[in-house]
């Protein structure tokens, strides 16, 4: 499929040039020409390739690990593209890095999803697009428009798809219930929360879980897995407490070290992700599924140019 408007350009930085890719193609358009390279101190350098004047550009690049890396591309491709006249910067963020640090949790604590949304706005951007971000707040740290994408429907159609039966949807923890409902609705099936506590940060203790899991087939949804020490002690504690087969699910698969050891340990029997954050080869294992979210955020991107509905792709 060939997309027939020149005012339309896709660009990519270095962190997920893989889904840039089927974005651009299920777009319509090829790639823009950027050179993504650096000076040998480390100083990131940008090479715009084509004119970008009087063009609707949109930006793919999730700030994933190297979170800091791929954000100083992306702030500084921002500021190449104002710089070279273009109409709008839509800056498409699969993955918004920083994002759990969205408030003063403690004294002295920066608030760095904050921040981020002021570095990307005084860079230059015209409009944000993210998906599943890790607070729903985020939203209002923008004072340009935003659309909030959603990988749910991705989700519930691979369960869907499976046939599944006696499913109960899991939220791993307290603030996960709206995300759990939602696929709860979509598959039909009743919901358990896990009551945790976190003493530490990427440390989880199970204290109880709320809900009947004993026999079902139990499906955990939350946004992200980075180190996976959420998901693999809520599938053994539903295990314990009777489960009858575990399936974890998110948008966003971080997996940090030790991650993929602790999947790979834990009772569960699908680890179902979408590929907002790139997934080295050597990490891929025979538990992981990885759904694209090309064709979402592609028509999403169809629509901002052409100035029609987003929500009108997540309307039930």
């Amino acid at each position: 499929m060939s997309y027939q408007d020149a005012k339309l350009k896709i660009f990519t930085g270095n962190a997920n040039p893989v889904l840039a890719s089927e974005i651009a193609q299920a777009v319509g358009v090829d790639l823009g020409r950027c050179q993504v390279t650096h000076f040998r101190d480390g100083e990131v350098r940008v090479m715009l390739g084509e004119s970008v004047r009087g063009c609707n550009v949109f930006m793919i690049q999730p700030t994933s690990a190297p979170v800091n890396e791929h954000l100083m591309e992306l702030l500084i491709t921002v500021d190449a593209l104002k710089r070279a006249s273009a109409k709008s910067i839509n800056v498409v963020i699969p993955y918004y890095g920083y994002a759990r640090q969205d408030r003063k949790a403690r004294a002295r604590d920066p608030i760095t999803a904050k921040l981020v949304a002021d570095l990307l706005q005084t860079a230059g951007a015209s409009r944000v697009i993210c998906m599943d971000l890790h607070a729903g707040q985020i939203q209002g740290f923008f004072n340009i428009p935003l659309d909030h994408l959603v990988a749910m429907p991705i989700l519930s159609d691979y369960f869907l798809g499976k046939g599944l039966q006696d499913i109960v949807v899991v939220s791993p923890d307290l603030g996960g219930v709206t995300r759990a409902r939602k696929l709860s609705e979509r598959l039909g099936a009743p919901i358990a929360i896990i009551d945790k506590r976190r003493p530490a940060p990427n440390v989880a203790q199970v204290m109880n879980i709320i809900g009947d899991i004993a026999g079902k087939t139990a499906i955990l949804i939350d946004d992200m897995i980075d180190t996976a020490g959420t998901i693999a002690l809520a599938a053994e504690a539903l295990i314990e407490k009777g489960a009858r087969e575990v399936y974890a699910s998110c948008t966003h698969a971080v997996l940090s070290e030790p991650a993929m050891a602790r999947l790979e340990e834990a009772p569960i029997r699908e680890v179902v992700v979408t590929n907002t954050i790139m997934i080295p080869k050597e990490m891929h294992c025979e538990k992981l599924v990885v759904l694209s979210v090309a064709e979402i955020i592609a028509e999403s991107i169809l629509r901002v140019h052409e100035m029609r509905s987003i929500s009108e792709l997540f309307d039930d």
